[in-house]
């Protein structure tokens, strides 16, 4: 693993997630345990409004937790009800955190390579509906980081778990003194919870 990746993960504080959150987090650890004991792949979609802050977060956190416990055969996605662009505080935020980012595209809805582990592939971003290739048909759970994107679209095709595991939107800091720290505060929260869940299974 990346030498900052690795510092940045393994100074996150467990004892910040509260019992309630736990509560929260719980379904999906027994997802992930179910799905390891049949030695079937776990697909995890973690699905907001835009696919371009929380759910990203929710990705490639995940995928890091993943790798950082040794859990197997674990693919995490990211989608939205519509497509709009991986917004670039995001970016900023991950880059703040220890990841290396490389955008691979130049467009309204660039492409970007998010490294964690000189070994492992990195995590390809970019924003989506979360039916849209490469994103699982079938099979996965639908994990809803979202309110608006729980409350309006009640029904995920192909999902075999609908989780909700919803967060404030540092969107409520763009453009204002409080940004960078409501990003790196989203950020970090998600990227804890992570590792309380995989640590968990």
């Amino acid at each position: 693993m990346i030498a900052t990746v690795k510092t940045y993960f393994e100074n996150l504080n467990l004892n910040d997630v509260s019992a309630e959150r736990q509560a929260i987090l719980r379904p999906l650890v027994d997802y992930i345990k179910a799905k390891t004991n049949s030695q079937q792949p776990i697909n995890l979609t973690f699905i907001c409004t835009h696919n371009s802050r929380r759910s990203h977060f929710g990705q490639v956190w995940a995928q890091v937790a993943a790798a950082y416990f040794g859990i197997q055969d674990v693919h995490s996605f990211s989608g939205g009800t519509e497509a709009t662009a991986c917004n670039p505080r995001t970016i900023a935020a991950f880059e703040r955190a220890g990841l290396k980012v490389t955008k691979t595209t130049e467009s309204e809805n660039p492409v970007y390579e998010i490294s964690f582990d000189a070994s492992m592939a990195p995590v390809v971003a970019f924003s989506k509906v979360y039916d849209q290739v490469p994103n699982p048909a079938r099979g996965f759970a639908a994990i809803m980081t979202c309110d608006h994107a729980e409350a309006n679209c009640p029904f995920i095709p192909g999902a075999e778990r609908r989780l909700p595991i919803m967060y404030v939107d540092p969107k409520v800091s763009d453009d204002t003194p409080e940004e960078v720290t409501t990003y790196d505060a989203r950020c970090r929260q998600i990227a804890t919870e992570m590792k309380w869940l995989f640590e968990n299974v």
